[in-house]
């Protein structure tokens, strides 16, 4: 169910407060990656393309969660949302419009 969460709390649907791409991301899987809630609230500035470098903010939440448990995975996750989004710059996917900023929630939600 975390996908079906990180797509509700993006679009801000059935109940679930709305949280920008890199929000919904986290705060999905914080209880799988045990991620507090100060840490949710600071992911609020890394949407927008505002994440470090400018990458996709829901691609920088997935990858900063699995550093904490899955570091051996950050290659395989970059080459998995490079073949489904087409960059992991955020200004870059939005130009190619291969994949909408709700589409990045959700297969950030998927690979996690």
């Amino acid at each position: 169910m975390p996908i079906k969460k990180a797509i509700n709390h993006f679009l801000g649907k059935n109940g679930h407060k709305r949280m920008n791409c890199a929000q919904a991301v986290i705060n999905a899987f914080k209880e799988k990656y045990d991620i507090d809630d100060d840490t949710v609230k600071l992911f609020r500035l890394y949407g927008s393309g505002r994440a470090p470098e400018g990458i996709c903010g829901a691609y920088f939440a997935a990858r900063f969660a699995l550093e904490k448990k899955n570091p051996e995975k950050l290659k395989d996750f970059e080459k998995y949302f490079i073949d489904q989004a087409g960059s992991i710059k955020c200004h870059e996917i939005r130009s190619n419009r291969k994949l909408s900023c709700l589409g990045c929630v959700e297969k950030s939600a998927e690979y996690l």
